[in-house]
């Protein structure tokens, strides 16, 4: 090889190793970058809604509650993704996947989540239905100032079951088999506006007593009533396993198995999931957001999703 054979030759591979440095370089965990454009879709428990304050207001409006440090933008840093957009936004529904988000706290309007998928978008982690079925209406409607039947209307003993479920009509089993075609749908067109990417369905980490049994007075809803909800929120996550599994590009990523104990009945530092008061250890500013995770719950939901996406 000549002496100008040799010179060009460097040149070209120092041109390379410059011209390609994502493809080289290791994210802080020494793990090699894959995905370079990620966007997170989803409701409240994704934004991780005012784990810290002010809210994000990057990507949604200021009333979205979206945190700083919510699981998708821990998941962006871990993964070294160059490209994120977080379209999570509080009370959202699958619906506000296609069509504008109205009607927030402040008069914001978030654009459609969907709009921030590309056709390079190559990343997509998708947590939403529980505000499809109404789920926070299965716990705020079953606060009690009682914990027992002695029945009186509620709130005052008489356990939200029963309204629920009135004439053996169980509504909630009715709002997540209505929602179930509708999310199958929504994972179908997130498919065909970012054809090149890995899909995550993440389910509702363990929120409610996995033994069905409650912790009144701190958390005001009786034992049968906890019981109940607990029985609605696995019928939810049991749902989004079958709709993970029927499309062919998505995946489910379990959040709820590895956070059991985790739920907002457990003591300060180890629930992941804040109760009724507004004040938080796990969080920064000490604000806390009623029945939604915390800095805590938040940390554990990006340790999941984020091992997950790598094992994948």
């Amino acid at each position: 090889m000549t002496r100008t054979t040799k010179i060009v030759t460097a040149a070209l591979a120092a041109a390379l190793l410059t011209a390609v440095p994502t493809q080289t370089q290791a994210d802080a965990s020494g793990h090699q970058p894959r995905y370079r454009e990620y966007v997170a879709l989803g409701d409240s428990w994704s934004a991780d809604v005012l784990t810290t304050f002010p809210p994000a207001t990057k990507f949604v409006p200021l009333d979205c509650a979206q945190s700083s440090t919510n699981y998708p933008r821990q998941v962006a840093a871990a993964l070294g993704v160059r490209t994120f957009r977080d379209a999570t936004c509080g009370s959202a529904t699958s619906d506000h996947f296609v069509q504008p988000q109205r009607g927030l706290p402040l008069g914001g309007v978030a654009p459609p989540q969907f709009d921030k998928l590309t056709r390079t978008t190559d990343l997509v982690t998708v947590g939403i239905g529980g505000n499809d079925i109404g789920l926070a209406e299965a716990i705020t409607g079953c606060l009690n100032l009682l914990p027992v039947d002695l029945g009186l209307p509620a709130p005052l003993g008489r356990p939200c079951s029963k309204s629920f479920t009135a004439g053996g009509i169980d509504r909630f089993v009715e709002r997540i088999t209505a929602t179930e075609p509708k999310l199958r749908k929504r994972l179908r067109e997130i498919h065909r506006r970012s054809p090149r990417a890995d899909i995550f369905l993440v389910n509702y980490l363990n929120g409610i007593p996995a033994s069905g049994k409650g912790c009144w007075p701190i958390i005001p809803i009786a034992d049968a009533d906890v019981a109940y909800i607990q029985k609605t929120f696995l019928r939810l996550n049991a749902m989004l396993k079958r709709v993970a599994k029927a499309d062919k590009h998505t995946r489910l990523i379990d959040t709820y198995t590895p956070t059991i104990g985790h739920d907002m009945c457990q003591r300060p530092g180890k629930a992941y999931v804040e109760g009724l008061v507004p004040l938080s250890l796990a969080n920064p500013t000490l604000v806390a957001f009623p029945f939604h995770p915390n800095q805590f719950g938040a940390d554990a939901q990006a340790r999941i999703v984020t091992k997950a996406i790598r094992r994948s």
